[in-house]
Formats: C-alpha cells, structure tokens, sequence
C-alpha cells in the first residue's frame, strides 16, 4: 500500500503517513533542527497575555508543553536512512 493511507513501519513514510515530494532531496536536517531550537527559545521569551486565574495557569502550562516539544525535538541527533527521517532523543537523566 501507498499513500496517505500508509503507515505500517517499512512503507518508506517520513511522518504521518505522508509521502513527501522529491523536493525533500534538498532538505536540511540540521536546519530543521536549528528551527526547533529557535521555536524553543521562542516560547521561553512568549509574553503572557493579560488573563488570570485558570486561564493563566492554562496559558502556562500549554507554554510549557510546547517548549518542551520543541527542545526536545531541536535536541534530537537526527539522521536521514533510507529515505525515512529518523530522530533519536536521549531520555535518561543527565549524570550528576
């Protein structure tokens, strides 16, 4: 199978079942990756609106859910095998 439908491990899909164009060949990985940083660093520096009470606290928490996302992404070792973008990301505390 092929197409958006696809998405059994193997199938050559980068993400979501998409397929990509041949456009990707001049794709950047570490460009990609600097993007996610800045988005990180980006959400570090987001103003907070003018709300309060649950609404703030929502506001917080989805700020910090979001860089989150977007370090963790931005920190990843990201290689390109076989046509399938691969991203690893290392969980295990830090050593003190």
């Amino acid at each position: 199978m092929t197409g958006p439908e696809c998405v059994r491990p193997g199938c050559g899909l980068l993400t979501l079942g998409r397929r990509y164009s041949p456009a990707m060949a001049s794709f950047d990985l570490d460009e990609m990756l600097a993007r996610f940083r800045d988005r990180a660093a980006a959400v570090k520096r987001r103003p907070l609106p003018p709300v309060a009470g649950e609404e703030r606290q929502q506001f917080l928490q989805q700020a910090q859910v979001d860089f989150q996302d977007f370090a963790m992404i931005g920190d990843a070792d990201g290689t390109i095998e076989d046509g399938i973008l691969v991203l690893r990301v290392d969980l295990r505390p830090k050593a003190s």
